[in-house]
């Protein structure tokens, strides 16, 4: 089940945390792996990994915010099967006291890189008779996340998107779906404690990890594995859905 064989995949933000762990997944079940990401060096240690476990990856820097390169980029791969969008960034603040600047680098990342992406595979994807592409959102898709009014408004916009894609191409034999964690212990978490809260890292951590009603934060596999079932023939049957894998923060934290 789930075999990836003969797939090739398109993944972005791969260099790191969920984006990494599902390249990881997807090359261990089969599948030819494009990474797309900013961090060279993180690109070259994930294809070292899959490679060392005998998969296929190949990497690409990319700016997923410049339309012009993702449309080099993609016809330079030529076809695939299933595009993964993970690359994202987040910003904390409210209306009030986020700046322009931040505000439009948050959308930029987040909505405008996903839109990118969706404008130069659609066309690729039409010409295959099944394609798959999953978006990254957030529970802040669907709740209101305290301080954290850019990264909401993006994640919003990523739930709008895949609902519009998957009714607008379903006759054309791509599935649309989107998945929207809870809190992930990635390297982004580890970055934001060290850089926020500098000597109180555990007790912020342990804080954090306990708004999740389950009680710890998920791990990027455990995400990996959700995005794996959705893009896989198992999943032939699903489109235009959100999967909130959350720990039981959207559901349970509800009065």
């Amino acid at each position: 089940m789930f075999s990836l064989i003969n797939k090739t995949a398109v993944i972005t933000g791969s260099a790191s945390g969920i984006g990494k762990a599902v390249a990881l997944v997807f090359a261990k079940q089969g599948a030819m792996v494009h990474l797309l990401d900013m961090n060279e060096a993180g690109l070259a240690e994930t294809v070292s990994e899959i490679k060392e476990a005998g998969g296929n990856a190949e990497p690409h820097r990319a700016d997923v915010t410049n339309q012009s390169a993702v449309k080099w980029l993609f016809e330079k791969i030529g076809r695939f099967d299933i595009l993964v969008n993970c690359a994202g960034i987040s910003n904390i603040g409210k209306a009030d006291n986020t700046s322009e600047e931040d505000f439009e680098r948050v959308f930029n990342v987040n909505v405008k890189g996903i839109y990118n992406c969706l404008h130069e595979a659609v066309p690729i994807m039409k010409q295959n008779e099944s394609s798959v592409i999953l978006n990254l959102a957030s529970v802040a898709s669907s709740v209101g996340l305290f301080d954290r009014f850019a990264y909401s408004m993006s994640k919003g916009a990523v739930l709008g998107m895949t609902l519009s894609v998957a009714k607008d191409y379903i006759s054309d034999g791509i599935r649309c779906n989107s998945i929207s964690p809870g809190r992930v212990h990635t390297p982004f978490v580890d970055n934001f404690l060290a850089k926020t809260y500098p000597g109180k890292e555990e007790e912020m951590f342990d804080k954090l990890s306990k708004t999740q009603p389950i009680g710890r934060m998920a791990k990027p596999i455990e995400i990996a594995h959700l995005v794996l079932y959705l893009c896989s023939d198992e999943a032939a049957f699903i489109t235009g859905c959100d999967y909130p894998i959350d720990g039981g923060f959207i559901k349970l934290n509800t009065p």
